[in-house]
């Protein structure tokens, strides 16, 4: 090899050198955080899965299983997961037709536009655990208007409570959640709506395609990824309920409202307060959210293979 080259090769690795070590300065912080936000964690509530850890007491050593039999063996358990799937079956079906209109209604107004998103947005600027707080002082007998007006509807009695049945809870949290989060989902979905390429729709009118055939053939498939984006999410984020449920019912009445998040809270704090067992039912939740999402990724991914 001749002089020029020596050199060339070895400024060439000194540039890839120093742009690695750049990459590794950006790299390095996020790194950091997630080790010690997201992986430390992980790892210390899968110890305390295994381990005799009391809320008081603290660990105590090495249990094996036994937190997962004891979790397993509780007949609270079935409840409380049978629940938190009928209250995800429940929102994610009202809440993503209702996001979808909302979202297409905005898009289409003219006029009005700008304070129809502001009214339908702002519910979204408020935490879910002040939402809550907010709907419990509408639900309650004493002070709200909620149980009145349903007991002069003829839909309640008048001395009753909308979150003293279980039915009526389940309902009432439902609408909470819809009111609070219809806003969010709305933004997301408008942000797929105006990726799509008006030369589309443009052909569709040429084609003579009518509003609701170019909703169904031209829209709703391109609009796919974004709709399965917002699924996932209201979908994990109603297997994860907790401050809805907390403030509002307390898993009542008669533990009829009990998510599998608040049953995690109650072996902690409350009844047990054991947090091996509260470890375990989390590690429990894990894996069962990672195989939830694993199908819904896996079942993205066919159709847009069968797509192209």
């Amino acid at each position: 090899m001749t002089a020029p080259s020596i050199i060339a090769g070895r400024t060439r690795s000194a540039h890839m050198r120093r742009e690695a070590a750049t990459g590794w300065a950006f790299a390095t912080p996020v790194t950091v955080v997630l080790a010690l936000l997201f992986f430390a964690p992980i790892v210390l509530v899968v110890i305390m899965s295994g381990s005799k850890w009391t809320l008081l007491g603290g660990n105590q050593g090495l249990n094996g299983v036994d937190n997962f039999s004891k979790v397993l063996a509780d007949p609270m358990l079935l409840d409380s997961v049978w629940f938190t799937l009928k209250y995800t079956l429940l929102t994610t079906v009202i809440l993503m037709p209702i996001a979808l209109g909302l979202a297409l209604l905005v898009q289409e107004a003219r006029r009005w536009n700008n304070i129809l998103r502001t009214a339908i947005l702002v519910p979204s600027a408020l935490g879910i655990a002040s939402a809550s707080v907010l709907f419990y002082a509408l639900y309650s007998p004493q002070v709200g208007p909620i149980n009145k007006v349903l007991a002069d509807l003829g839909l309640m009695d008048q001395d009753s409570s909308l979150l003293g049945t279980p039915n009526g809870a389940l309902w009432a949290t439902v609408f909470l959640v819809v009111w609070r989060f219809a806003g969010f989902y709305m933004l997301l979905t408008m942000v797929g709506l105006q990726g799509i390429p008006q030369d589309v729709y443009e052909a569709a009118r040429i084609d003579g395609a009518s509003r609701w055939r170019t909703f169904t053939q031209v829209t709703l498939p391109l609009l796919k990824p974004t709709i399965a984006m917002t699924m996932i999410m209201s979908i994990t984020g109603s297997l994860l309920a907790f401050d809805q449920f907390y403030v509002l019912t307390k898993g009542g009445p008669n533990n009829s409202t009990m998510t599998v998040v608040l049953l995690i809270y109650r072996y902690a704090f409350e009844t047990k307060r054991d947090l091996g067992m509260a470890a375990a039912l989390s590690v429990l939740v894990l894996l069962a959210l990672v195989v939830i999402n694993a199908i819904q990724l896996k079942a993205m991914g066919v159709s847009d293979k069968e797509d192209k």
